[in-house]
Formats: C-alpha cells, structure tokens, sequence
C-alpha cells in the first residue's frame, strides 16, 4: 500500500538564518551544520561534487530572471553523464522531425528502425504502445519515465552521430560528446559511427520519409582532465586490469551545459534564439508532461514493478527516501539523471505549486570507494543518492523562506495526466 510522505525538512525552516545577502549562498546552504554531508563536502575532489543552483526571480509580468551559483563546478574536469545524454537527444529528435518538414510527419507517426551492418539491430514493433508500432514519442515517453537505454539508442540512431554533436555546438553547447550507444553488447567506437536506416509512415502504412544507413565523419574530441580514472576495472567476467579505466572514448556533457540544455526547454523566452531548440507549442507542453511524469502515471507505456517508486529517476531532493514512496501533489521535478559507474547526476527543475517555489538544481558525484570499474561495487544508496536528496532538500528550504517580490504563477507546468 503506498504511503504519502511527509516534507519533514519543512521543520528546519525555523532556525534557518536568511542567507540572499551572501555572495554564494549555495555554499552557506551546503555548509549548514545539521545537513549530514559534511563528509562529503570535505572530501569533494575524491567524490568530484560539482553543484549548479539557480534562483529565479519573476516580474509583475511573471517574466523569469535568474541568478545562478556553482559549488566546485569544474568545467575541464571528466565525469560520465551516462543516462543524461538522453535529454539533448529527446530535445534534437523532435527538432530534427519539425525542420524534415514532411506533411503528416510528427513525433507519433510510426517509426522503423533497420539494420544496416553489424551489430546494429532492427525495430518494426514496440508493445509498449497502445498501437503496437514504435515512434519519437514513444521513445522520448520511455526515456524521461524510466530512462530506457533502448529507446535512447534509437533516437541515437535517428540522429546519426554526427548531426547529434553539430547541432548541440551551433547552439553553443560545446563541451558535449555524445559518441556512442548504451548499454548495447557489440558496439566499439567506430561502429557508433555507423547509424541504423529508418523509415516512417503514415496512419495508412504508407512510407512518408526514409533515411539510410549514415556514417558520421566527425569525431569530437576534448581536453578534459581526468578522462583516466580508478586503479583497474574487471573486463570480462572477473579479470581484473591494474590500470586507470578509460573514458577517452565515452560520452560527456558539461554540467553546465545540460543545466544550460534544460533551461532552453522550460524558459526558451530566457536565452539567447541560438540556444534554443526548434520546437512547437505541442511539443513544449509534451516534453513538460513526461519530463515531470512518474511511472504510475503512464499508461502506455506501463510500469507497474515502479508504481510505488515516485524517485525511480527523480535523485534530487527525494533520492534519500526508499519507497513506497508518493511525492506530494504540489511538487512536480522536470528533470533527468544519468547513473553508470559509480557517477550519479541530476539535472532538475524543481515547482512546489502550493508555495510559489520554483528553482534549478543540477548535481554531480562520483562514489566508488574501491577505485575498480565494472566490478558492480559502487556506493549508490549509500552515499550517492543520500547526497542528491540532502542537498535538494537544503535548497528547497531555502527556497521556501527566500524573500521574493512578486509570488511566480506557475500555471505553465501543471501538467494534464493520462496519456
């Protein structure tokens, strides 16, 4: 039986010292002796902490402004964004779709992936749908709901290497790297390369837009420290290799970037045009709903094993709560997360409806005590996920008594349910 929880770091509110007068008031929030992560913070190099927070201020209008603070942000040091990297590709796949300007081409028009060579694999069913075929929207669904490796490997594959990395660096993203599938046996860095063809078809099956097989002929490269980590990592089944594991040909995006990526999505009136991605009114108030989405509120696709996890994929502020676990009705996370060898990050816009509380939070850190990849041993719930939910709820306090001249409407992000 699932049990609402209560918003027991609310109480905190009453000796919390007012801190907007302070040049960073991320670091006194942090630092705040109760917090339980004095442990961490003194130890930020070994766990690679890096920390965005955003205040956000509005007019009389309910125009945004924005004020934004770092803790030990590190724009050359390497972390893995791992699941991550799906946000910018749901936001270029429906890009991509509406500058294809194909009549009766959209984001529901069913979509089949081929295989062009080894070891790419085809798609011409997904029974998650209500009609049986697999789409972008589909995708993206599965994507923002559980984080479904797959279903990022396609739009991957729609994207093409490529014109995934150019079109985040025209928009100013440069320190983006998205080079490879997850999650998928077979694949090595230049057979990532190589993109699955793909047709799309009307409501009558009629092929409306196919692309071939694509070969991407540009392979980014950046100068990041730390691109070698660890003492060893196993390769194969128990094989243990003495020597730092290699992300030099893994995927990355900047911490700043990805905060940047989601600000462009949720307040695009706020950023430079260039920044921003081609997307419709229609797509806008999809991506918010399944951004915000839990898993007990989609029908297709269904997740029943997670319909008692409200934080299945939702790190910041309640990643220290085990479920059963219902996350109040007033507080909607527009977010994604990103979990893989030993990094946990979250990049997250945070609403609490009932008290005119809106803020981004974007964190990384790294916990792998042992300093072996692959070898399954990583302190997740130890001290990961305990870490994102304490420093969410630290900001969300704050947040509650800041002084703000004009309460925000935030009527933009109250989302519909159903599917």
């Amino acid at each position: 039986m699932r049990r609402p929880i209560t918003l027991v770091f609310a109480l905190c509110i009453a000796f919390l010292p007012s801190l907007t007068a302070q040049k960073n008031p991320l670091r006194a929030i942090l630092e705040k002796k109760g917090n339980r992560i004095d442990s961490i913070l003194n130890n930020v190099e070994r766990y690679q902490v890096q920390i965005i927070y955003t205040q956000i201020d509005r007019d009389v209008n309910n125009l945004p402004s924005f004020r934004s603070y770092t803790y030990n942000l590190d724009t050359n040091l390497y972390y893995y964004p791992a699941s991550a990297v799906k946000m910018p590709a749901a936001f270029l796949a429906l890009e991509k779709l509406n500058q294809i300007k194909v009549e009766g081409l959209n984001k529901y028009s069913p979509m089949h992936t081929g295989a062009g060579r080894p070891p790419q694999t085809a798609v011409t069913t997904d029974t998650t749908a209500e009609n049986q075929e697999p789409s972008i929207a589909q995708y993206i669904k599965k994507i923002f709901l559980v984080s479904d490796n797959d279903a990022f490997n396609r739009l991957y594959e729609f994207l093409g290497q490529e014109y995934l990395n150019k079109q985040l660096w025209k928009k100013g993203y440069k320190r983006t790297r998205l080079i490879h599938r997850l999650s998928v046996p077979g694949f090595d860095t230049e057979s990532n390369r190589y993109t699955n063809p793909i047709t799309f078809f009307d409501t009558l099956g009629k092929p409306i837009f196919q692309q071939g097989q694509v070969n991407s002929g540009v392979y980014p490269r950046l100068n990041l420290r730390k691109q070698l980590q660890g003492k060893g990592y196993i390769e194969g089944d128990s094989t243990v290799v003495a020597k730092p594991f290699d992300f030099l040909n893994r995927n990355y995006i900047g911490l700043e970037e990805l905060h940047d990526m989601l600000k462009a999505v949720l307040f695009p009136e706020a950023v430079r045009p260039e920044q921003r991605f081609d997307l419709t009114e229609e797509d806008y108030k999809f991506l918010y709903k399944w951004m915000s989405a839990y898993p007990r509120e989609s029908t297709h696709p269904s997740y029943p094993e997670h319909s008692e996890e409200d934080n299945f994929v939702k790190f910041l502020l309640f990643g220290d709560k085990k479920p059963p676990l219902t996350i109040p009705n007033n507080i909607r996370i527009f977010n994604k997360v990103g979990l893989a060898y030993g990094f946990l990050t979250d990049v997250a816009y945070i609403v609490d409806f009932e008290n005119g509380v809106e803020f981004m939070l974007a964190a990384t850190i790294r916990v792998n005590n042992d300093e072996i990849f692959n070898d399954g041993k990583y302190e997740y719930d130890e001290i990961g996920l305990p870490f994102l939910g304490k420093i969410g709820q630290s900001i969300y306090v704050h947040e509650l008594q800041r002084p703000k001249l004009v309460r925000p409407v935030l009527s933009k992000f109250k989302m519909e349910e159903g599917n």
